[in-house]
Parts: structure tokens; C-alpha cells; sequence
């Protein structure tokens, strides 16, 4: 089970303050279930566990069989929720260095999410030396840096392999429209569908997730049973629910003044869960002069650059710890007869151990500090646990939303850049 512990705030804000805004909860979370709220055309991920497409889910697991067949890199191209909850996951699972080491399954890169030439110089080169496919994701088609980077690496793909590239390039696009799904159709390649009821950032339980995660290896029928359990048990309605529980602190917190919420983690394996959960807080949160700013620390690497400000500065912020019990791999300090660097006394305990005590110490200074803490503790980190996670953020998220009084799941902001640059690139 997931835990969720809002103790370490209850010194700093006040049990009744909490209560005060439990009606207010309760009426989001309503909205989120009954499909009820601004933006309810994108809420098809709230059910996705119980009605999801079990042909489309199978042709997944085939297509990701082939692509391990055919190529030993695999490049997904694709910006913000098309990238980043395989991303998140992938490194969760495998871990940072699943590229030097796996053998079994192809390496992966992801591209379309910048507009730096030497990334395409890589990726072409990539493209050169190795046996390679690309999975393409946009629902649109259009989007400038997925669009780019599409443009670049499929010429690429047909320079090296001619027409059979087309058997080697995957999209995932809308089912019926747009510049992707209508070179899909020309090119006849094998494509996914972006369901239309689900938004980019609530996708990574879609084929826009899935896919990739099964070309490396991860159990997406295990990441699928978190999913369902986090389904049963996050959509019970009141206040026991652990998702609406956390949107109560956060906001109650948010009206206190504290404005920026930073996720932290103690692995370096959740770093890109935090990018995620960045994203997805972030668009959906950010509307209408309102909204929590999401940021996010590794520790305890990060205690060592602006861990001074935590401890010290303005306090417009507090903390939010997601903190695993694995110990899939640990390692034992060992004595030194010498001890010139003074640290026989933690000689035989493991990192793990100290770890907690690093998460401990670092959790009581803040709090002391000033600093609210929340905490999410893991018990694991694999496919089940990890469904469960991103589908609780999820949730929490929507109803967070509903009680700032936004519509979670548009993105308004989000246009006036990109008119502003297509109007400098001269586009018509």
C-alpha cells in the first residue's frame, strides 16, 4: 500500500484549518467522478482501468515483441505528455544506466523534445550505425519540436533503409484527423491511437505510455493491476480517500502562503517521476493567476546546492518526500584500518540505512525550519507500485484543480508562446 502521511505539517497548520476546506474537497472529487467539472471531455483516464481496449492493449505487447526483433535502439520522438510518463517510468524500473547494461532489449533514446542540432547529429549518427525504429507521438502532427525532429529522422530512417523504414516507423496520433494520422495512412505505418477523451499529461496509461515501456522490457499487465488497484481504491468518495487528503494539505497550505511545492525523492530512479509530476501539476494547476509552483529536489544531492535556502530562506514553499523502501540493491560500508575520513562508525551499516536517516534528519530541520513536509512512502518500486502512483498524482491533481477553481485539463497559457514563435519563424 501507498502511504500518506500529512503529520509532519499538523505543528504548522492547525487540524480545523484543515477541516475548513473538507466541503470543498469532497465537491471537487464529485466533479472528478460524476464527470461533472470544466474540462470533463478529457476525464476518460478516471475509468480507463475497468473499460480499457484489451484487442489494441495486445497489439501493443506484439508490436513491442517486433521492435525488439528488428532493432537494438529505438528512438521516441515527442514533447511533454508524450514523452515524459514513459520516461518517468522506464527510469524508474530499469534505472539510469538501462542503456550501458541491458542486453535483452533495445536501447532508447527520446527526442523531439528540444531544438538542439546536436542532439539530431547524435540521433542521426544513431540512426547510421545501428538498427533502428522510431516511435513517433503527436496528436496533431504539427507540433514544432516533435514535427522537427519527425522530419529530420525519417529522412534519415528512408536515406539508410529506403521504403522498408516504413516498417519501421511507429505513431501514436489521433484516430481520425491530423497532419501524423494522414502520413500514417499514406506511408502505412503501424499506428496507435491518443484516445480522444485523455490529455497528454493523464496519458502515460495509454498506448503514448505503454508502448515504449514494453519495447524495454517493463511488465505493462503488472503496471496495469496498479492502475486498477489505485482505480478501486483512489475513486472511494470522502475524506479517507489518500488523494483527496493531499489536495486538503496542498491547499490549505496554498492559502497560507506557501506557493511553491517541491517533490522530493531519495532515489535517483524517481528523478524523472518528478519531471512528470512537474509537468502535469504545472498545466494543470497554472490558470487564472492561481496555482502552485511545482518544483522538485534530489537528496540528498540537492542539500548541497540550495539546500542553504530550504533551511534558511523565505519560506513561500514546503515539501512533498516520495520515499521507497526497496532494497533491490545495497551496499555495506566497509571498515578502513586507517578511518582517516572518520567514518568507521557507520562501518557495516548499508546505504539504505543511511539513507533513511539522511531522509530523517533533513525531514525534522526543515520542519523545524518552517518548511511543511508531506510524505508518500513506497514500499517498492515496480510496475504495480509505480501504476499506482502516477494514477494517484493523477487524481489528486484533478481534484486539486477543482478546488483552486480551474479547469485542470485545457493549457490556454501554452498557445500564446507557440503563436508568438510561429509568427518570428514567418509561418503563414
Amino acid at each position: 500500500m501507498i502511504k500518506v502521511s500529512t503529520n509532519a505539517i499538523k505543528g504548522l497548520v492547525l487540524e480545523k484549518e484543515l477541516d475548513d476546506f473538507n466541503n470543498l474537497a469532497f465537491e471537487s472529487q464529485k466533479k472528478v467522478f460524476a464527470k461533472s467539472g470544466e474540462g470533463n471531455e478529457f476525464l476518460g483516464w478516471v475509468d480507463l482501468y475497468s473499460r480499457y481496449d484489451k484487442e489494441e492493449f495486445s497489439r501493443i505487447k506484439e508490436t513491442a515483441e517486433r521492435i525488439k526483433h528488428d532493432s537494438n535502439v529505438v528512438i521516441v520522438i515527442g514533447i511533454g505528455g508524450s514523452y515524459l510518463g514513459a520516461k518517468a517510468a522506464i527510469h524508474a524500473i530499469k534505472g539510469d544506466y538501462f542503456n550501458d547494461f541491458n542486453v535483452d532489449c533495445p536501447k532508447i533514446y527520446f527526442s523531439g523534445c528540444n531544438l538542439s542540432g546536436e542532439s539530431y547529429i547524435y540521433y542521426t549518427s544513431l540512426i547510421q550505425n545501428h538498427d533502428v525504429s522510431l516511435i513517433v507521438i503527436s496528436k496533431s502532427g504539427t507540433t514544432l519540436e516533435p514535427a522537427i525532429g519527425f522530419r529530420i529522422l525519417k529522412d534519415a530512417m528512408y536515406d539508410k533503409y529506403g521504403e522498408t523504414a516504413s516498417k519501421r516507423i511507429y505513431t501514436i496520433t489521433d484516430k481520425s484527423k491530423g497532419a501524423l494520422k494522414k502520413l500514417s495512412d499514406d506511408k502505412n505505418f503501424e499506428s496507435f491511437v491518443v484516445p480522444d477523451d485523455i490529455g497528454g499529461r493523464y496519458s502515460v496509461f495509454t498506448p503514448v505510455g505503454l508502448l515504449p515501456m514494453a519495447v524495454v522490457g517493463i511488465d505493462i499487465d503488472k503496471f496495469y493491476m496498479g492502475l486498477r488497484s489505485a482505480g478501486v481504491e483512489y475513486s472511494t468518495p470522502g475524506l479517507e480517500n489518500p488523494c483527496v487528503q493531499y489536495a486538503i494539505a496542498r491547499y490549505c497550505l496554498y492559502q497560507k502562503g506557501k506557493d511553491i511545492e517541491i517533490l522530493l525523492n531519495y532515489n535517483p530512479r524517481l528523478n524523472c517521476i518528478s519531471e512528470w509530476w512537474k509537468q502535469l501539476f504545472a498545466e494543470s494547476e497554472g490558470k487564472d493567476g492561481k496555482g502552485l509552483f511545482p518544483a522538485s529536489m534530489s537528496l540528498t544531492t540537492d542539500l548541497h546546492s540550495i539546500g542553504q535556502m530550504i533551511q534558511d530562506g523565505n519560506k513561500i514553499f514546503f515539501e512533498t518526500t516520495v520515499y521507497d523502501e526497496s532494497k533491490l540493491q545495497d551496499v555495506v560500508i566497509p571498515n578502513d584500518d586507517k578511518n582517516l575520513d572518520g567514518l568507521n562508525y557507520i562501518a557495516g551499516k548499508t546505504l539504505q540505512y543511511i539513507n533513511e536517516n539522511a531522509y530523517m534528519g533533513t525531514s525534522a530541520a526543515h520542519t523545524s525550519g518552517g518548511v511543511p513536509n508531506l510524505e508518500i512512502r513506497l514500499p517498492y518500486i515496480d510496475e504495480y507500485y509505480l501504476g499506482k502512483l502516477l494514477y494517484f498524482f493523477m487524481m489528486s491533481c484533478a481534484i486539486s484543480g477543482y478546488m483552486l477553481g480551474v479547469n485542470p485539463f485545457n493549457q490556454p497559457g501554452v498557445e500564446e508562446y507557440k503563436l508568438n514563435i510561429y509568427r518570428l519563424l514567418g509561418r503563414k
